[in-house]
């Protein structure tokens, strides 16, 4: 029996947005209770828009303090104060009322001082967005680290040395983290109470030119042997751009206030899970080989840029628990997966794609004495000078079958699953 056209309709609607768009991205947003004033200082690179995006659609008030050379050209609709944090020109701030500052730009401990007294005396509060960075036993813990766990510290000599944003990024960013943990401290004694200090962990989705998390969906796409690092079950906590940019503007809407650790997910999300899902986001054939971590050191693989997200014998994870409770919220890992691939094709034709990050192709997928293909508990074959054999037929029953198979929530909507199968 054929459904009737209402019915039709409906499905065909709500199947071709879930293809289409997150779902997030598709429904009204709601209006805030309460109309709220906002000065983003930053705010047109990648975290920026996604605040302002969703702080519009609720009907707040957004003001943007930044130096007018990134991106100028977005919203041409709102105000726009001028001046510089590097020279300390806070000029168009003074007097200038509003009820939350929203901090992204924020990574020299005195420019994050000098913007937090202004606040004090102009805003209700003051949002700072710090990094997981801050946490120096970050994947070398036996447990997850929390707010009250350890954070880095930066000897006074350096400080004294950095007071540019560049400065800060100094010796390939050794003293990032330390910095970041500073500028929160500097933001709180400013506005004792007053300081929501956020902290994300690598920040994802479209308009992500760090080339990281994109790499895998782009590198699964072209398809065949994808080179798979490290144990499968090794997490992954990244955090999609408009969830957290989303989340900012209902931390000024809902006072909260003190640290918390913004990263993903609800419950746990392993590598395999991860690249499993960007099968998921392509229709070409797909083999993930996985390699251990002692082979990819072998063959001299760099961790976390040339192979993305990779962290070798990491083990410890960040707990979300409080930002949860605070209602930070997650899409579908599937959807920020299919967006970031829309967008990087369509940013390829603008601009060279990986030229900081990924695996050359020479080097993929290396000898295989110690890898292979996975099977459904992560375990790789033992050692043997010589190629896995070509995946055999899966099992179409049973036990065997059910290890083999399970389900990963990619495009996920009301009433689809996307099964992908590892072998």
């Amino acid at each position: 029996m054929n459904p009737s056209p209402s019915r039709r309709s409906f499905l065909a609607s709500s199947l071709g947005v879930a293809a289409l768009a997150p779902l997030a991205d598709t429904v009204a947003v709601r209006r805030a209770s309460a109309r709220k004033k906002l000065l983003v200082l930053g705010g047109t690179s990648f975290l920026g828009p996604a605040i302002i995006d969703f702080a519009l659609a609720r009907g707040h008030e957004v003001v943007l303090f930044n130096r007018g050379k990134t991106n100028a050209e977005l919203y041409p609709e709102l105000e726009k104060l001028r001046g510089d944090r590097n020279t300390g020109d806070l000029k168009a701030l003074e007097g200038r009322k509003f009820d939350a500052y929203v901090d992204t730009s924020g990574y020299v401990p005195a420019h994050v001082a000098a913007t937090a007294k202004l606040a004090a005396e102009n805003a209700a509060a003051y949002v700072f967005v710090s990094t997981v960075s801050v946490y120096p036993r970050l994947g070398g813990a036996e447990v997850d680290v929390d707010e009250q766990s350890e954070t880095a510290t930066v000897p006074d000599d350096v400080i004294a040395q950095i007071d540019t944003i560049n400065a800060s990024f100094r010796e390939g960013g050794r003293w990032y983290g330390g910095l970041k943990a500073l500028c929160e401290a500097q933001a709180e004694l400013a506005m004792p109470g007053r300081v929501a200090n956020l902290r994300p962990g690598l920040i994802v989705g479209p308009r992500d030119t760090s080339d990281r998390f994109t790499w895998w969906p782009v590198r699964v796409d072209r398809g065949g042997e994808v080179l798979a690092p490290g144990d499968p079950s090794a997490r992954v906590q990244v955090i999609d751009v408009r969830d957290l940019g989303e989340w900012i503007v209902k931390c000024v809407e809902d006072d909260v206030r003190g640290v918390h650790n913004a990263v993903g997910f609800r419950g746990t999300v392993t590598m395999q899970d991860f690249l499993g899902a960007c099968r998921c986001a392509t229709s070409n054939p797909v083999e993930l080989v996985w390699a251990d971590d002692e082979l990819l050191k072998e063959h001299q693989v760099g961790a976390w840029m040339e192979m993305p997200l990779w962290i070798p014998s990491g083990r410890s994870g960040v707990s979300n628990a409080r930002a949860i409770e605070k209602g930070l919220t997650f899409r579908p890992l599937g959807d920020t997966i299919r967006d970031t691939l829309a967008w990087a094709r369509d940013e390829a034709q603008r601009r060279k794609l990986f030229a900081r990050t990924g695996i050359a192709p020479e080097k993929e997928p290396p000898p295989r004495r110690r890898s292979g293909r996975a099977d459904a508990a992560g375990r790789t074959p033992p050692a043997s000078s010589e190629r896995p054999p070509n995946r055999s037929k899966l099992p179409e029953h049973g036990p065997a079958a059910d290890a083999m198979m399970r389900p990963l929530p990619c495009h996920q909507s009301a009433t689809t699953w996307c099964w992908a199968s590892f072998s």
